[in-house]
């Protein structure tokens, strides 16, 4: 947390980073290439900063070792977060509560160590190394596929969209999203992008998630702690669309968000993991995982 909060007052957003498609651009299990779910991306993405890595490999000590590969001496993990489902016991809902005799389930998250493939050495770590990243360039999608793809999720969110004036934002009186003219960004990643920021904003209407967003900027007391967690909830919800709709977070830099974050997670530290468990339920409300980048087939059947 200490390395954060200095990132975030040096003026950085650690857990932003433009798509590498050459690199496969989804965090990955070094070994098996199995993708990192969740809100684990924006952890990794962190991480990967951290250690001014470009490598969005990672893997446990003991898979490493097996295969004599070995963490550098003092670097450090960087903690996913694994869930478990847990299930009470039908017979002690019973005497409990009879309503509740069919068995409650509740999911619970362990901290698990991985290493960046920039932390490890060893013999076999090239032919690894080389292995995962042509797997990746095998699977990997071209720009116009990805940007079409987004386009085509972004707009099934029933939220509606007008284009217009000189800012981005959300408006949870009409229930509206507000972006410039497309031809003001940049790019059409910056345009998907910031539209899956506002989108993120839009769920917590209280007809969707509930979040507080009463809060504004410069506002003090609990308005100002509203507004910052609420933005950077849909910071961190964007990082999650961007990692599954394959088009990154390359958003311009809200600089006069980054004081009250430093505030937000100095007062409690803990507000991290909250907010990173909204950002999932956001990002899982627009793009549920598994679903988040439509096949050049689908993306044919679903146009008008």
């Amino acid at each position: 947390m200490a390395s954060l909060v200095a990132l975030l007052e040096a003026g950085t957003t650690p857990w932003r980073r433009e798509w590498d498609a050459a690199a496969g651009g989804h965090h990955v299990n070094l070994l098996s290439g199995r993708r990192y779910r969740g809100a684990n991306p924006v952890l990794l993405t962190l991480g990967m900063h951290l250690r001014a890595s470009a490598l969005p490999y990672w893997c446990g000590f003991a898979e490493a070792k097996a295969l004599g590969i070995f963490p550098r001496k003092g670097s450090k993990a960087v903690h996913v977060l694994r869930p478990q489902v847990h299930q009470r016991g039908e017979g002690q809902l019973a005497e409990a509560d009879p309503a509740d005799a069919a068995g409650r389930r509740w999911v619970s998250y362990r901290p698990v160590a991985v290493f960046n493939a920039a932390d490890l050495e060893g013999e076999a770590l090239e032919g690894l190394l080389q292995k995962r990243r042509q797997a990746e360039g095998v699977i990997q999608r071209p720009e116009p596929e990805r940007l079409a793809a987004a386009e085509t999720v972004l707009s099934r969110w029933p939220v509606p969209v007008r284009h217009g004036g000189d800012r981005a934002c959300y408006l949870p009186g009409p229930d509206r999203i507000q972006l410039p003219d497309r031809s003001a960004f940049h790019s059409a990643a910056a345009l998907y992008a910031t539209w899956a920021h506002e989108a993120i904003h839009s769920s917590g209407h209280s007809s969707r998630l509930a979040r507080d967003l009463s809060g504004g900027m410069g506002e003090g007391g609990d308005g100002g702690r509203a507004y910052a967690r609420e933005e950077l909830v849909a910071e961190l919800g964007a990082v999650l669309l961007g990692d599954r709709l394959e088009i990154g977070s390359a958003m311009a830099n809200h600089a006069a968000y980054l004081g009250h974050w430093v505030e937000l997670l100095r007062e409690s530290p803990r507000v991290l993991l909250q907010v990173l468990s909204d950002a999932r339920k956001a990002a899982d409300l627009i793009c549920p995982e598994g679903s988040e980048v439509p096949s050049p087939t689908t993306l044919q059947r679903i146009r008008p």
